[in-house]
């Protein structure tokens, strides 16, 4: 059978199957649509999307929970014209199957494919970068502003959809706390589903469970506003008294303040987020509105799909699943290289129970990073801030200050938001911070917005950091033991990759290693190369040694361990024997490991060549690990590669 044949049965299949999403190659076409179609519509892609995240995985609850809200706002508002900013991005691939993008959904998450979350790069209706949280509202407030300024005509609607967790973070409320302040007509959509990854933590969730408001009220005060406006009584000028007075009375009737309207941005909500209908209808009374406001919907993530309403935590991003009945493909039996996160929270427990000082911190993720196994043993001991990253560090840093030893467990890309505090709050005060960088490195599907790849260089540009990386879970363990002792004066940082480690029987006993040390893995007779390697890219350096050692190449192999202080020995002997140098990271070139090196022996006035590899001076897509090692460099062959050439220079 052609391929042409196949793509004419495959999309004659489709449209059996889903009879109105089939015939959407834009919100235009949703647009021509009836009301009373769109609950099909919503129908239609929660098939599709069970269908196809079943085979190739990818964010499924998020989605799932967002569809009646994500084709409400693609048939009311004039999408791409009006913009439609996306807070974090989980929630979107209704809106990319919406938007031309339902015959390309089959590459979601792949090398060469689509993105998995809005991309601009990818489609002009993903008007602005997603992955990251809380930042929709600050981003679509500019976007909002901007629009007044250029004076656009019909006038464009700026639409934020953010998730109950994201609202929590500081970036978040800093983008409400200005909403008021300049002209503008920003729409705020809350959407409200109790989660984020693990359950919602911090007083904002719990107020949002409790807050309600009255659609007559809100049509009473709308209308009464309209009309002292056409009396000429009042102004626009005028409107944010109008409006501080009107939540006052509010709350006094209602004996509860509502925290937006106390921001003068106008409350609507909450509403069924999953009634498609009445969603439509309220968005059409509030769309022409001027000035700012916020619709509160409520959603449940993983709706459609029983197994993931049910526990969507884990069916946050579930991987394979059968359709029908929900069952997830069962592991292969018998021992297994385990988790790093595994390894991290195993071991973080082991150490708190012999040490009542260490503590446990992290950022909405308790189950991603494995400290949930610490909190289960020690709930009082582990603290989950939300998303909240910058709180996370400086709170470390009072709890530090008063003799505690926090550890602070956040992936690497998350880390970034709180650079500021790092310095100032921690590094700067000497205090014994330790940051366990989760998902350092490259992590695959999730693309560039979540590669943990510039830790190395912001990290270690910070005075009195340490920064490690252990080679495997073994050396993880021990960093981890080493940084509880004391040994190191001032803050440490750990990095570990996302995914599982090479040895099922890591649970050893634990030992220091001792701080700025590494460790000679191989010295081969008359070798003119030495390879250092640092953190887990030593299995494929050692693979890459005898590679080139079949190519006639003798190779010295050292894992460095510490990018901060650098073992000194190790490089004097390297330096004393003339030998060129191949330094190899899962991380950024610019300022990482092998920068680190160079600038030791510059520094020192030895001149030696010095052949660098890493994550090049780009942003890297999604696609597989090993994938996008080799697209990088960093698969064995390509450090053999390397090897042979520097012996040949």
């Amino acid at each position: 059978m052609s391929a042409t044949t196949n793509e004419t049965a495959a999309a004659a299949d489709n449209a059996v199957r889903y009879p109105l999403l089939s015939r959407i190659d834009s919100p235009a076409d949703l647009r021509a649509l009836s009301v009373g179609q769109l609950p099909q519509v919503c129908s239609d892609i929660r098939e599709f999307l069970i269908n196809s995240l079943s085979k190739n995985p990818g964010h499924f609850a998020s989605s799932m929970g967002a569809v009646e809200l994500t084709v409400a706002l693609h048939y009311v508002f004039n999408t791409p014209y009006d913009r439609i900013v996306w807070d974090v991005g989980h929630q979107a691939y209704g809106h990319k199957l919406l938007t031309g993008r339902r015959d390309r959904f089959h590459t979601n998450r792949k090398l060469n494919g689509l993105s998995g979350f809005p991309n601009p790069d990818e489609s002009e209706y993903d008007t602005f970068s997603a992955g990251h949280a809380s930042n929709s509202i600050s981003a679509a407030l500019g976007m909002a502003v901007a629009t007044e300024m250029n004076t656009d005509e019909p006038r464009r609607n700026i639409v934020a959809v953010i998730g109950d967790a994201s609202i929590g973070g500081g970036l978040a409320f800093e983008g409400l706390n200005n909403a008021a302040n300049t002209p503008n007509n920003l729409l705020i959509i809350l959407n409200d589903n109790d989660m984020s990854i693990d359950d919602n933590v911090g007083s904002l969730h719990k107020y949002l469970a409790q807050i309600t408001t009255s659609k007559r009220y809100n049509n009473m005060r709308f209308k009464l506003y309209r009309l002292l406006k056409k009396l000429h009584l009042v102004s626009d000028r005028g409107r944010g008294s109008i409006l501080r007075f009107n939540n006052s009375l509010k709350a006094l009737l209602s004996r509860q303040q509502n925290i937006f309207e106390g921001l003068n941005i106008r409350y609507f909500g909450p509403i069924d987020g999953h009634d498609v209908a009445n969603t439509v209808k309220v968005l059409r009374d509030i769309k022409d509105m001027t000035g700012p406001k916020i619709l509160h919907v409520k959603t449940v993530k993983g709706k459609g799909f029983e197994a993931a309403e049910q526990d969507p935590t884990t069916w946050h991003a579930p991987g394979r699943f059968n359709p029908e009945s929900g069952e997830r493909p069962a592991g292969t039996p018998g021992p297994h290289p385990p988790k790093y996160q595994d390894v991290f929270g195993e071991t973080l427990l082991e150490l708190a129970k012999e040490n009542d000082k260490i503590c446990g911190i992290t950022a909405a993720m308790l189950s991603g990073t494995s400290l949930g196994i610490m909190r289960e043993a020690m709930p009082s001991r582990v603290f989950d801030v939300g998303i909240s990253e910058e709180h996370a560090v400086t709170f470390a840093g009072g709890l530090a200050k008063e003799g505690r030893r926090p550890y602070v467990a956040i992936y690497s890309a998350f880390l970034q938001r709180a650079y500021d505090q790092i310095i100032n709050d921690v590094a700067l005060q000497r205090l014994p911070v330790v940051f366990c960088i989760d998902r350092a490195g490259i992590v695959g599907e999730d693309g560039a917005t979540h590669h943990g790849v510039l830790d190395i260089p912001y990290m270690r540009a910070i005075p009195g950091m340490t920064v490690a990386a252990p080679s495997s879970e073994e050396e993880l363990r021990n960093l981890l033991y080493t940084s509880s002792l004391g040994v190191v004066n001032g803050p440490m940082a750990i990095r570990y990759p996302r995914g599982n480690g090479q040895n099922a029987d890591w649970k050893t006993a634990m030992k220091q290693l001792p701080v700025g040390k590494g460790v000679e893995v191989a010295v081969a007779e008359g070798a003119k190369v030495a390879l250092l390697s640092i953190g887990t890219m030593l299995p494929a350096a050692k693979e890459a040694v005898k590679i080139a050692a079949e190519h006639g190449v003798a190779v010295d192999l050292y894992d460095m361990r510490y990018v901060k202080p650098l073992d000194g020995e190790i490089l004097n002997l390297v330096a004393s024997k003339g030998q060129r140098i191949v330094t190899v990271e899962d991380g950024a070139l610019a300022g990482g490991f092998g920068s680190a090196v160079a600038e030791w022996l510059a520094d020192r006035g030895i001149s030696l060549p010095v052949k660098r590899l890493g994550i090049p001076d780009s942003f890297i897509a999604q696609g597989t690990v090993k994938e996008l090692h080799a697209l990088c460099g960093l698969d064995p062959a390509s450090i053999a590669k390397a090897l042979v050439d520097a012996s040949n220079p």
